[in-house]
């Protein structure tokens, strides 16, 4: 409750005078739509702070997963339920050749990729993820909130070299997410500031320990649609993510991604279904 009191009273301090407007689910949904006609894929841009049992304010876990300088056993890149390996090992995902900007925090770098239905087309949906060192967890949360605001649009190229193409990710991402401790349970937030001008319309997603609580009113500032945000403590693994990024992508409302998440956490967690669903947060 203490630490919970002292982030609130920090946030007090980052939020300007007058409070936001609220963004809503349907002109991400718009462009969503848009862009699909437009023969464009969906992008999901993810931010992952690797596990650290060093340098995070986390209940330690095994060595080989809470050490947050090597991504490949990692409990949130490199283990069985991590992001790489689970999108690697999942039916209708594969792995996709990337290459564009990368920060020297970033220890690995994926993308994933998948056909949808969406609209009765066909879509392409594009997972990027980012795995930060564990140490680096401050400058990950300022990536995830920087990319949120619409600031940092990238260009990345995917594909072999028999079928290259470019997208717009970073910044310019339909959806924008982070995995990992929630670090604002130990520091105070980045500074925020109004978002890009003129960015695109974009959800953000924060699967952390009662991201809601901490995030929610950033994002507000960032003028981001809150699409996933969790209401307890939680594991943030893949499954929850690609359940999500799957509902989400493919033209599900802002409470039907959210039950798609609440039912595969109750699966792999083996955890009471309806609790799962109240686990989780979505803003209309």
């Amino acid at each position: 409750m203490i630490r919970l009191f002292l982030a609130f009273s920090l946030l007090l301090f980052t939020f300007p005078a007058q409070a936001a407007e609220k963004i809503t689910a349907a002109p991400v949904q718009t462009r969503m739509s848009q862009d699909v006609a437009a023969g464009k894929p969906l992008v999901a841009h993810v931010i992952v702070a690797l596990c650290d049992n060093k340098y995070q304010g986390i209940v330690p876990v095994p060595a080989h997963l809470g050490d947050g300088d090597d991504p490949r056993s990692n409990l949130y890149w490199g283990a069985m339920f991590g992001l790489r390996t689970y999108f690697s090992r999942m039916d209708g995902w594969s792995e996709v050749e990337i290459t564009g900007p990368q920060d020297e925090a970033v220890l690995d770098r994926v993308a994933f990729k998948a056909t949808l239905k969406r609209d009765g087309k066909s879509v392409d949906a594009i997972v990027i993820a980012e795995a930060w060192r564990g140490r680096q967890i401050k400058a990950a949360t300022a990536r995830f909130l920087t990319l949120s605001g619409g600031e940092s649009a990238e260009k990345y190229i995917i594909g072999s070299s028999e079928d290259k193409h470019e997208i717009e990710a970073g910044g310019a991402s339909h959806l924008i997410a982070y995995i990992g401790h929630n670090g604002l349970m130990d520091f105070a937030p980045p500074p925020v500031s109004e978002p890009q001008a003129n960015a695109a319309p974009r959800s953000s997603m924060i699967l952390a320990c009662y991201s809601r609580n901490y995030f929610a009113e950033l994002l507000l500032i960032r003028q981001a649609h809150i699409l996933l945000t969790t209401n307890g403590f939680m594991a943030p693994e893949a499954y929850t993510l690609e359940a999500a990024v799957s509902s989400w992508f493919s033209g599900g409302s802002s409470e039907e991604t959210r039950n798609a998440a609440g039912d595969s956490y109750a699966k792999f967690q083996k955890a009471n279904r309806k609790w799962s669903r109240k686990l989780f947060a979505a803003d209309p």
